[in-house]
């Protein structure tokens, strides 16, 4: 679907790049939500608008969505000098785990460069400088709300210094995650719980605290329906004192085991921030999540709604201290999605006087992407549908 100009810069594009930029950001899509890079696509244009070649960056030691690009059109035989590059993210200027993107524009003699957001990331940042020193036509950003949809986990990541933070619960409609003998097997439906598992599989860490780790045992792995593992697995982040069993499932197959010996949930994630964590996904227990939301450090809020009451056992959220309606921890709802029959409630933390445009999660149905153009890669193999995931899981 074209995207509608919604301000000058973007209105000032020709037809052709403000169709380019939609692809681009259509490509981006296609690379993966995990992983210490944001997704960026690009697309090279002819002087006509006639799209000559395309690429995204498939994650972290690959490829960026440029220099992706300016291979696909090579591989084609395509000479890709005079050409018209349109990309989600302004160009990077720096050697990380590749080398500088604004220097490979240069060397391929890329003559316009277009893109939708400023570059954040002060290691990073200083391509179209570096492009328009070198005499290349640099127009952007045109298109920041949109830009920093696409990339809003990384964007928090890189501007908060500590990673963006997704809180889920899954409850009665009392608010409770277990009855008063401890059986919560299972409160939500199946379908809550295959979309709890495919936002496991995006998200570069699950947190819980050990009161949950040994009163569950959970794996907290992101699991195909056939119980076989996805590719992408989280690092499994268990937060407090105590040591975890030999036997405890947490050993087994999945992600990396990571214990964080505190009860801060700042400390939990500038220990995770140094580790180039993104996302990270809290799943429990109500005192873990309590601690979390007292420190104002949850960025949206997943709630998976049972039709079903219970009456009494414990609720998904810890004590916060509240002893007034006047102190309530307020949220905006951003979207609201039927899961069989529960209901998927995802929310931002409200601020007075202020309409927060943070956009949702990761919901179904995903997009379909668009058919490949000339020189554009083929998109990754889409993940499997997944299954399982409660607050109390195995």
């Amino acid at each position: 679907m074209a995207h509608e100009p919604r301000d000058g810069a973007l209105l000032a594009l020709a037809p052709a790049e403000r169709t380019a930029l939609d692809r681009a950001f259509e490509l981006a899509r296609l690379g993966p939500a995990h992983g210490p890079n944001p997704r960026v696509g690009c697309v090279l244009l002819a002087d006509d608008g006639t799209e000559l070649a395309s690429g995204f960056h498939r994650g972290a030691g690959t490829a960026h969505a440029e220099a992706a690009a300016l291979d696909n059109a090579r591989a084609h035989g395509i000479d890709p000098r005079g050409t018209t590059a349109v990309v989600t993210l302004e160009p990077c200027n720096h050697a990380g785990r590749t080398g500088p993107c604004s220097e490979a524009l240069l060397a391929a003699g890329v003559r316009r460069v277009v893109f939708a957001l400023a570059d954040p990331n002060a290691p990073a940042s200083g391509g179209a400088a570096r492009l328009r020193a070198a005499g290349v036509d640099v127009v952007g950003p045109v298109d920041e709300a949109r830009g920093r949809q696409l990339v809003r986990t990384w964007l928090t990541a890189v501007e908060q210094h500590r990673p963006f933070v997704t809180l889920k619960t899954a409850t009665t409609l009392d608010g409770r995650v277990a009855a008063a003998d401890g059986s919560s097997r299972w409160i939500t439906s199946p379908e809550s719980r295959a979309h709890a598992h495919t936002v496991r599989a995006q998200v570069d860490a699950i947190v819980v605290g050990t009161g949950t780790a040994l009163t569950d045992d959970p794996s907290l792995t992101a699991r195909a329906p056939d119980g076989t593992l996805h590719t992408h697995q989280p690092l499994r982040v268990v937060v407090g004192h105590r040591d975890l069993p030999a036997g405890a499932a947490l050993h087994g197959p999945g992600g990396e085991l990571v214990q964080v010996r505190t009860h801060d949930p700042a400390e939990v994630l500038a220990t995770l921030d140094a580790r180039e964590v993104r996302h990270v996904l809290v799943e429990g227990g109500p005192t873990l999540a309590a601690a979390f939301v007292r420190a104002g450090l949850v960025d949206e809020l997943h709630a998976y709604l049972a039709p079903v009451l219970l009456g009494a056992g414990p609720s998904a959220i810890g004590d916060l201290a509240i002893t007034s309606i006047d102190h309530a921890v307020r949220w905006e709802t951003l979207e609201t999605h039927r899961l069989g029959p529960d209901v998927l409630l995802v929310a931002a933390p409200a601020k007075p006087g202020t309409t927060k445009t943070v956009p949702p999660g990761p919901a179904p149905p995903a997009p379909t992407p668009a058919p490949p153009a000339r020189a554009t890669p083929p998109p990754e193999a889409p993940r499997p549908p997944a299954a399982h995931a409660e607050t109390h899981e195995s």
